[in-house]
């Protein structure tokens, strides 16, 4: 997921509600009318399923979205701010758990053909769409094998417009990708192996919906979801709240044989401000914060990344690798202009830069330590072929980057010309980290901070010869990560232009490859060119970090940063 040359954020202005008693006081920009409705539901689904009513308030789980939500509709779960609901409402034919392994949902099973360009998978018979008025009666039916076919060519329709369509093109056969063969029976037909396919079916892209919902709704689908999963929609009115309640009729349950979830329902508030996020944090009205604002990082942790002595005990911290690498791109094609006139081109210029910065020391005093300096290669740890014990990657020396430097013909720096490092303001403190690292070492580097926007214009046209960027993965596989340097691949996802021969040759073996252990293997030795190559310079690895209440258990983040609901418990 290319969100990387730019900033993951975007705060945006919402409507403020005041609400002076219960029932009686309100005064908004927006109608009275909604919000009355949008209290009065939040109300009854605090009321809904629970016995205790004096303590039912306790089983609504709250989290606040700064940047809004788009849409509901599974097509266009492009951002965290959307898959984040899309993974409560609906469900997918596979999953990934806490571990990063693939694991059933949907699907019970699933056989590869021999020739491994089919895959069969067996669909359970106890799975249900919510109960809706898209249904005859309202009521919710079986999802069955068609609805995966549907959900799946809705998708790559042209019609739809989806930014996912991507995850299936020159992947799946053109003429009949997707097949019924009956209710519980769903194929998929690929043009060639492609062992990563398990991975991107786990995607929120590739959630499964009703025909009927997308009939009833049309345009309107986006904010009146119909899924499967264990949560489902009650109410939207964006810019004040999203409301989920309780699925009573989950198929999955815990190892006990209580039913998923325990939650009773779900509110997202959506406050565009991280100081009003964190004040409502603090004040009990929201249950946990996806990661800490800069402006409040030192407040709340040490230089080590831990929570301060006057927070300890009354919240907790959870910390977890998130596949996301941070890094510095050097634009590698030789028939452009910038780089044929560049020093960059060469690369003992490239792997000087990469010994010129001091990572560790980076990511103690910018990042309080949050993140892992990269040190290995481009794939990030929490993937199951991160291996930094096989692939070594560059640590802080600069007496080797002088010495690469003067092999280039640029001892101490002289003669070297000064180099622009393209960033977004966000990113222009460490942006002058780096300058200063690499000073030095006699590289001179200008900093120009730019909006993201124009980066990305630039990026995308291969007018940027040094860039700040990120990737974060759309599935659990290297391949995900390996794919912005496969040479037939354009800009994006390959923005520095890399091309290397062997390394094609490894990336389209692994694609083929079905022995998880022989195709990491593959990454691995591809990982190894691209630190030798120096195409781009790795900064640190990413962390997720979740500050949370004592009284949430039950909740922890994965590598990809998903919310996950389905076992957590409020007391």
């Amino acid at each position: 997921m290319q969100t990387g040359i730019f900033y993951k954020r975007h705060h945006r202005i919402s409507p403020r509600l005041y609400i002076f008693t219960p029932m009686k006081l309100f005064t908004s920009y927006r109608l009275f009318p909604v919000v009355a409705t949008l209290l009065v539901i939040s109300m009854l689904l605090v009321q809904t399923g629970c016995k205790d009513r004096q303590h039912s308030s306790k089983k609504i789980f709250r989290y606040n979205e700064l940047t809004g939500i788009a849409s509901l509709d599974p097509a266009f779960a492009k951002n965290q701010s959307v898959m984040w609901p899309i993974h409560q409402l609906y469900n997918t034919l596979v999953e990934v758990d806490d571990s990063m392994q693939l694991k059933p949902s949907v699907a019970l099973r699933w056989e590869f053909s021999e020739d491994k360009k089919t895959i069969t998978f067996h669909l359970r018979n106890d799975v249900f769409f919510h109960d809706d008025a898209a249904f005859e009666a309202g009521k919710g039916r079986k999802l069955v094998a068609a609805d995966v076919v549907y959900s799946f060519s809705r998708l790559i329709d042209r019609a739809t417009a989806s930014p996912g369509a991507w995850i299936f093109n020159n992947r799946v056969d053109p003429l009949q990708p997707f097949t019924a063969l009956d209710d519980s029976t769903f194929r998929l037909t690929l043009l060639q192996p492609f062992q990563p396919i398990l991975g991107i079916l786990s995607t929120q892209y590739c959630s499964i919906i009703p025909k009927e919902a997308v009939d009833k709704y049309g345009q309107d689908f986006r904010r009146h979801p119909v899924g499967s999963g264990p949560f489902a929609f009650v109410a939207w009115e964006e810019g004040q709240a999203l409301i989920m309640k309780k699925n009573e009729h989950y198929f999955e349950k815990d190892s006990s044989g209580k039913r998923l979830p325990y939650l009773d329902g779900i509110k997202v508030n959506f406050y565009d401000s991280r100081a009003t996020e964190f004040l409502e944090f603090q004040q009990g009205r929201l249950d946990f914060i996806n990661d800490i604002d800069a402006s409040f990082k030192d407040e709340m942790l040490g230089k080590g990344g831990n929570l301060k002595k006057q927070w300890e005990g009354k919240l907790l911290l959870h910390k977890h690798p998130y596949l996301n690498i941070e890094y510095i791109g050097i634009l590698m094609d030789t028939a452009n202009s910038l780089v044929a006139s560049s020093p960059m081109r060469l690369r003992k210029v490239r792997q000087a830069i990469n010994y010129a910065i001091d990572r560790k020391k980076m990511m103690l005093y910018l990042r309080n330590s949050i993140g892992t300096a990269a040190e290995s290669g481009f794939i990030p740890q929490g993937l199951p072929s991160f291996d930094a014990q096989k692939v070594k990657g560059y640590f802080y020396d600069p007496a080797r980057a002088k010495q690469l430097l003067a092999e280039a013909g640029y001892k101490d720096g002289k003669d070297l010309p000064q180099i622009k490092l393209l960033t977004i303001p966000n990113y222009a403190d460490l942006a002058s980290y780096i300058a200063n690292e690499l000073k030095q070492s006699g590289i001179n580097v200008q900093v120009e901070v730019i909006q993201k926007s124009l980066l990305l214009e630039q990026t995308s046209k291969s007018q940027a010869l040094f860039f700040r960027g990120s990737w974060i993965a759309d599935y659990p596989d290297a391949e995900n990560f390996l794919s912005v340097f496969y040479s037939k691949n354009p800009a994006p996802p390959n923005y520095t232009r890399y091309k290397n021969d062997q390394f094609d040759q490894l990336y389209e073996r692994a694609l083929a490859e079905v022995n998880d252990s022989a195709r990491y293997e593959f990454y691995r030795q591809m990982d190894k060119l691209i630190i030798e190559d120096s195409p781009v310079i790795p900064l640190w690895y990413d962390m997720a970090l979740h500050l949370v209440h004592t009284n949430i258990t039950g909740f922890y983040p994965n590598s990809l940063n998903m919310l996950e609901l389905r076992k957590t418990i409020k007391n």
